[in-house]
């Protein structure tokens, strides 16, 4: 009994929800698993007109990003030895080199009267297309096979994501397509805007052809002396006449009598257009496109004179720019998205989110810059606000002891902090103090205890993110109440030390300051780089590469040792089983090391044979630099399997020049075509 009146209790409690929206009670009776807000080119303008009024009324925004890899060759993996510049530009070669096929985007707000944030999940799938009017060059892009295989393993769904992804252009891309348009437009010589193409040297191939150009001639002359005739008798001019042949569509085009070319096939339209131009001087060949069905059409255009066969032009011109610019503006795609989080000025949330800005840069804005100085600068201009969980999570000792330092992943994380959303995490968890609850909105379906069960989605991640980020600024004491649109989050005051901090590497705790391009130390991740290596001075350290592979740190260092002494060569970190960095002790002993591996490269008398450091160079393939030489080599958009080929490879190419000088000097911040040694052996 007691069973049967709590099914009627719910049933008249569900009867009597309001139809329009859903109560507390009946959100929490809702299934909390179904799916996120997935977006493909087929929903794409509904989901963004909707996204417009999520992220204006946001406290912040989470994103997510899913690759198609990460590094693009063994020894551009984040090393120990690397420099904060060298550091910056092997994340630049990933995102130059990758794809971004999905990008998560999830709208954080506080519901004041309700006291829980209302998250709102989208994840699009995104795909590089050429949609660039008069542009066939295609994109091209690297694929990793764990990352794929990793992609795969969580159910990514491959098919929708190339054949429904969403297109895009970055800012730079659509500047340079409207330029040529526009160069194009103003240059009275073109024919290439106008569709007015040379047939000039097209020529009858066969006798068929012949048979068709008289044909369409006497045809054509038909339909204009009609024209001519209906005109000297004042009668009314008809569109499309019956019993007319229908591949003749006779209609207006600019307030002048033309025949639409429908049926034919692209040879036989040049024909037509050759037969018009060179038969009849009243007659314009033109290409438009139809402003109903957006398809191309091409006409045959009665003008009365040759100022009108002008403005005829210049009309077309004009048509034609003017669709030129409207498939610019549809192939920016995906980046409205970006343009929007932009112009928001939202507090931006990621995890470990380097790389994904890297890519947003270089996918949606424009080329990534050369240094890691320029490229904060440039970013801040478009992302004024953006934290990154990571950095917050470990920047704040409170965190430590229970997360511990191995479990600041977003999934660790995430188990940690939201327990109640991910569900079956055991164990002691933050939230039970500092809890806030999340409820989340896709599309009419609302959830207090959501979980798509979709982990590695990129709009599932952007969840996790931004609900890691709404715990720990419970934890900090952030007052949800006192924050509100505009800007929301952005301005919060006890989050301001955290903001614009991003880890440009986990492995030495390097952090980029993007308010001032400078890097920062985190000393909890760099005092165990530096009980372990000690201090890094860059000047000491030395390149060698083409080593015979069946050398050992203990070789190099035994052959160093009975040279330079015991403790000359401290450190020796191997890049691949061929290449090698040498840290020694001293800059005086790291410069004397080169120059006695190049006299040794350049003797062939016995005696040198004998010298300790002949092991290095058996082979013959051995070659050494200072390590201004190593930042050249990873500024190169080469990527060979084995650094010893990429090294070559650069070196063949003539593009190295380092002196003898350069060797004792401090750190060099070289451009782009600074040369790599003429003097590397």
């Amino acid at each position: 009994m007691k069973k049967q009146w709590m099914i009627r209790a719910l049933s008249k409690a569900l009867i009597s929800a309001p139809h329009a929206g859903l109560t507390s009670f009946s959100r929490a009776l809702c299934s909390s698993a179904f799916s996120l807000k997935n977006v493909t080119s087929s929903n794409f303008e509904s989901a963004l007109e909707d996204l417009r009024g999520l992220i204006k009324a946001a406290d912040f925004v989470a994103i997510d990003l899913e690759m198609t890899g990460v590094t693009s060759a063994p020894w551009r993996e984040s090393f120990d030895l690397d420099r904060y510049d060298i550091r910056y530009l092997k994340v630049k070669d990933s995102a130059e080199k990758f794809a971004v096929v999905q990008f998560g985007v999830c709208p954080f707000r506080w519901d004041s009267v309700q006291h829980f944030f209302i998250a709102h999940p989208h994840n699009f799938y995104i795909f590089p297309r050429q949609e660039i009017p008069g542009n066939d060059q295609s994109y091209e892009f690297l694929c990793q096979t764990t990352s794929l295989d990793f992609l795969a393993k969580y159910q990514f769904d491959f098919n929708t994501c190339i054949s429904e992804g969403i297109s895009y252009l970055s800012r730079n891309q659509e500047t340079i397509a409207l330029e040529r348009l526009n160069s194009i437009y103003t240059d009275e010589s073109s024919d290439s805007l106008s569709s007015l193409k040379e047939v000039g040297d097209l020529q009858y191939a066969r006798m068929a052809d012949v048979l068709f150009a008289e044909r369409m001639k006497i045809k054509i002359r038909d339909w204009r002396d009609g024209l001519l005739q209906d005109r000297n008798s004042s009668s009314e001019f008809q569109q499309t006449p019956n019993n007319s042949d229908q591949r003749f569509q006779t209609i207006f085009f600019k307030m002048r009598p033309a025949v639409v070319l429908s049926g034919f096939t692209s040879h036989q339209k040049k024909l037509i257009q050759l037969v018009t131009e060179k038969h009849f001087k009243d007659l314009a060949f033109v290409r438009v496109t139809d402003d109903e069905t957006l398809c191309p059409q091409q006409l045959v255009v009665y003008i009365d004179s040759e100022d009108d066969r002008d403005l005829l032009m210049k009309e077309v011109k004009d048509c034609i720019l003017k669709e030129g610019q409207r498939k610019v503006k549809a192939a920016v795609g995906f980046r409205n998205v970006i343009d929007l989080l932009s112009s928001e000025k939202k507090l931006v949330v990621g995890h470990n989110c380097f790389l994904d800005f890297a890519h947003i840069h270089n996918k949606f804005i424009g080329p990534l810059p050369w240094t890691a100085e320029e490229y904060a600068t440039s970013l801040q201009n478009y992302f004024p606000h953006i934290i990154d969980t990571k950095v917050l999570l470990n920047a704040n000792d409170s965190f430590q002891s229970p997360m511990k330092k191995s479990s600041t992943s977003l999934s660790k994380a995430f188990a940690s902090l939201c327990p109640g959303i991910a569900s079956g995490v055991k164990g002691y968890s933050l939230a039970d103090k500092f809890h806030v609850k999340v409820e989340v909105q896709v599309d009419e379906k609302r959830s207090l205890n959501w979980n798509s069960g979709a982990k590695h989605e990129a709009g599932y991640d952007a969840f996790m993110t931004g609900c890691v980020f709404a715990q720990a600024c419970s934890h900090l004491g952030v007052d949800f109440k006192t924050n509100s649109p505009p800007l929301g989050l952005a301005d919060e005051k006890k989050l301001q030390n955290y903001m614009n901090l991003l880890y440009l590497s986990w492995v030495s705790g390097d952090i980029i300051d993007l308010r001032t391009g400078k890097r920062n130390t985190d000393s909890s991740a760099s005092s165990n780089l530096k009980s372990q290596s000690g201090e890094i001075l860059f000047k000491n350290i030395v390149l060698l590469w083409g080593l015979p592979s069946n050398l050992k740190p203990s070789d190099i260092r035994d052959c160093i040792s009975r040279v330079f002494g015991h403790n000359s060569a401290p450190s020796i970190y191997f890049i691949d089983k061929t290449s090698a960095f040498v840290q020694f002790s001293k800059t005086e002993m790291a410069t004397a090391f080169l120059d006695t591996i190049e006299t040794l490269g350049r003797s062939n008398d016995p005696i040198s044979v004998l010298h300790p450091l002949s092991r290095l160079l058996e082979g013959g393939c051995t070659h050494a630099a200072n390590y201004e030489v190593y930042r050249q080599i990873c500024s190169s958009s080469l990527s060979k399997v084995l650094f010893a080929d990429q090294a070559e490879a650069i070196r063949t190419k003539g593009v190295c020049e380092v002196s003898k000088a350069n060797r004792e000097e401090e750190m060099i911040e070289d451009e782009k075509h600074t040369t790599f040694a003429q003097s590397c052996i």
